[in-house]
């Protein structure tokens, strides 16, 4: 037996889709699935209630329409004034149409609008028509005791006009919302209110005051910067007047007539003197020199006079030179043939001596003009350098006087043009002073809305919808959660530690009333083919030892137990001989779902003896049937009398297989006396319904009496539950194979 279970349950467990005991941290969204489609009309029946709660709150609510009116705004153009500084009309920034925005929704708009529709007498706008709920409170517990109030709590504030005005003003503002358009040039002036044709009114006052006070504004615009252009105009020409007068001064007490020419000549000549005083200093310098070879060698003669380059230069000098040499070769060639009294020789040495005579007196005239030269040159230089300071300080002064006549002619030149270009500007705005420009202009007036803003019902009836959707599945996945039941086949192996012989699938409600016979009618063959899965699991357990006598019992009524007792019975009985034993001697039921007859004999005639067990047992089909027969007082008695042993002892002999269908093993103790009688015990669980603690304690109850129990039955699993589980195959063969199948 035990290696049976053991075989079975590792069978149950290849075939079952359970998580894995490492992935059971893991959401199993295919058991939130079964979980919500097993819900679907408790989660419809909430949603389409909220739907309807929501209608019914909605139907209280006042619809509130919302008009829209719609400008362009360009980029602003240019100014009236050439000089001011303008931005960029081909790039608009967005901080000039958040400025527009701003002025839209001002106070100034807002009070031009309520002007213009007369507003303050508007029930939605007027404060003395909607009381404010501190007032409305002061004038409700005054009412209850008017002498401990003061009188104003009940007739509540007098508000003046001004106030009246105000008060309509925020009112207005407080309902208008203004935005722009994506990336774009176009603003929006929505106002909300409940009256949908002033909402439209609304919205083109306040657009059509944006334009007019942009309109305004420009004409008061251009009438201010014509008077202050008119005033500056003659201040303008008298600063003109004024610098015109200081040139004129100047020219004449300087008796300048072209400064540009003059400046021009004594510029050149100045640079001619330059370069003449750059020669004189380059002259002198050379003089000088030669001046200061003479000076060194002062006091020689003129010999030595004559081996300073400045004089041995001198031209005349070489002349002398050459005729001293002529007379001195003379001297030396006569003094070889002759002798020094030799008139020759007296006469040759006169005309040397004449020739020396003559070079000093020229070497003495030569540095004598050397020292004149030096003289003059630095005599040159000097006046030069006196000539070019002279011109220097002239055009000093010229450029000084001609500095201060270009500052006062600029200054005319400035004045004369700023007044022309006031002038010309005066005359232009004084000619458009009453024609103002807008770049700002309606692209779609407001028209009155069809449809309320809000409440959006659709939008509501949604939301709700899905809110109420979501709560719905979240109680239901939250009481799938807190629901301690039995449910697949993973949940008996898990908790029970059995394993599963079967997993009967729920009937479908067209077949219930015929449960009983239903594996012979073959009308639901996912049915039928776990009967035939049980019935696999039954035979197989008697491998070791022949299990004749199988008892099917549950924790508490209304598990099906009965129904799988008959049904087991009609497929073993196509196997084997099967005597089915209705022991429920307490609630029969067996002979009724047969067919028999309420009076018939059965179980309790045969063990009280009043009958034999030829006329207890019945054959219904391929099996025979013992029914409970009369309802006895005293059932458990019965039960445990030697009689009742006597007969299965006898049944065993002439019968395969022994099925006894036994009362719930909670409600009484019979359970555990047929159990004690098996040799093999089944206990049949309704798939989530029985409570797993009570499924434990029963099991548990069972085995600590010795019960067989060699598997569960899981019973009435629904058509979610079953995809899921390891019998979901069964719908897999058509009705005909299993019509075929033994």
């Amino acid at each position: 037996m035990g290696q049976i279970s053991i075989s079975r349950r590792n069978e149950i467990s290849r075939h079952s889709v359970g998580v894995p005991e490492e992935d059971r941290d893991f959401i199993d969204s295919r058991k939130i699935g079964q979980t919500l489609w097993a819900s679907k009309w408790s989660i419809f029946s909430v949603t389409l209630l909220a739907v309807l709660l929501a209608a019914v709150v909605m139907q209280t609510i006042t619809p509130v329409y919302r008009a829209v009116a719609s400008l362009v705004i360009e980029p602003k153009g240019a100014s009236l004034i050439s000089f001011q500084p303008l931005a960029d009309p081909n790039n608009p920034t967005s901080d000039y149409l958040q400025t527009q925005i701003s002025l839209i929704q001002s106070r100034g708009v807002a009070e031009r609008a309520v002007k213009q529709l007369n507003l303050t007498e508007h029930p939605e706008f007027d404060p003395r028509q909607r009381p404010y709920l501190m007032t409305r409170l002061k004038s409700m517990i005054s009412s209850l005791s008017p002498g401990l109030f003061p009188a104003s709590w009940s007739q509540g504030e007098a508000l003046t006009p001004t106030q009246v005005f105000d008060a309509t003003v925020m009112e207005l503002m407080e309902h208008t919302s203004v935005s722009s358009v994506g990336k774009s040039q176009l603003v929006t002036i929505g106002v909300t209110l409940k009256d949908k044709q002033t909402a439209a009114d609304a919205a083109n006052a306040l657009a059509r005051g944006y334009l007019d006070s942009r309109l305004d504004a420009q004409v008061n615009d251009s009438l201010t910067a014509s008077r202050w252009m008119d005033t500056r105009v003659v201040e303008l020409r008298t600063q003109l007047q004024e610098s015109e007068n200081k040139l004129q001064a100047y020219r004449d007490a300087q008796g300048l007539v072209d400064v540009g020419g003059v400046t021009t000549i004594t510029a050149n000549e100045l640079a001619k003197t330059s370069d003449r005083m750059i020669d004189a200093r380059r002259e002198r310098a050379e003089a000088q020199s030669q001046y200061q070879q003479v000076q060194s060698i002062a006091g020689k003669s003129a010999s030595q006079l004559s081996t300073i380059p400045a004089v041995i230069n001198n031209p005349v000098i070489q002349q002398f030179q050459a005729d001293v040499a002529k007379a001195q070769a003379k001297v030396d060639e006569l003094s070889r043939r002759y002798g020094d009294l030799h008139p020759k020789m007296v006469a040759a040495r006169s005309d040397l001596a004449a020739a020396k005579a003559s070079m000093a007196t020229q070497v003495n005239q030569v540095v004598a003009g050397l020292q004149n030269n030096y003289q003059l040159a630095q005599a040159n230089e000097n006046a030069l350098r006196a000539s070019v300071n002279t011109s220097r300080a002239q055009i000093q002064d010229i450029s000084r006087k001609e500095f201060k006549l270009r500052e006062l002619q600029r200054d005319v030149d400035s004045n004369r043009s700023l007044y022309e270009t006031f002038v010309n500007r005066l005359r232009e705005t004084t000619a458009t002073a009453e024609m103002g420009s807008s770049n700002a202009r309606i692209v779609d007036e407001a028209i009155t809305p069809l449809l309320p803003n809000t409440p959006r019902k659709s939008l509501i009836f949604s939301l709700v919808a899905a809110l109420a959707f979501g709560v719905a599945c979240a109680l239901s996945l939250l009481r799938d959660a807190m629901k301690n039941t039995v449910k697949s086949s993973e949940d008996v192996e898990k908790k029970m530690h059995l394993p599963v012989l079967g997993v009967v699938p729920l009937l479908q409600k067209k077949n219930r009333g015929r449960i009983a016979r239903q594996f012979e009618r073959n009308d639901d063959t996912a049915f039928s083919e776990a009967i035939r899965t049980t019935r696999t699991g039954v035979m197989l357990s008697d491998i070791e030892a022949r299990r004749h006598v199988l008892v099917i019992t549950s924790s508490v009524p209304g598990e099906g137990k009965s129904a799988i007792a008959v049904n087991l019975a009609c497929a073993l009985g196509r196997l084997e001989r099967v005597l089915l034993i209705e022991a429920d001697l307490r609630r029969p039921t067996l002979a009724k779902n047969l067919g028999l007859n309420n009076g018939q004999i059965g179980l309790a005639n045969l063990v009280n003896g009043s009958a034999r067990s030829g006329e207890c047992i019945q054959q219904v089909g391929d099996m025979d049937v013992l029914p409970a027969g009369a309802v006895p007082s005293n059932p458990l008695e019965l039960l445990a009398s030697p009689r009742f042993t006597s007969f299965l002892d006898w049944a065993r002999q002439r019968y395969d297989r022994i099925i006894i269908d036994s009362p719930a093993s909670h409600s009484v103790s019979d359970a555990a006396l047929l159990c004690a009688l098996a040799d093999a015990v089944l206990y049949v669980v309704k798939s989530d319904s029985t409570s797993t603690p009570v499924v434990q304690r029963g099991v548990g109850q069972l085995l600590r009496n010795g019960a067989p129990v060699i598997g569960v039955i899981l019973n009435q699993v629904s058509a979610v539950n079953a995809r899921y589980d390891h019998q979901g195959y069964y719908g897999y063969l058509p009705g005909e194979a299993y019509q075929a199948k033994v």
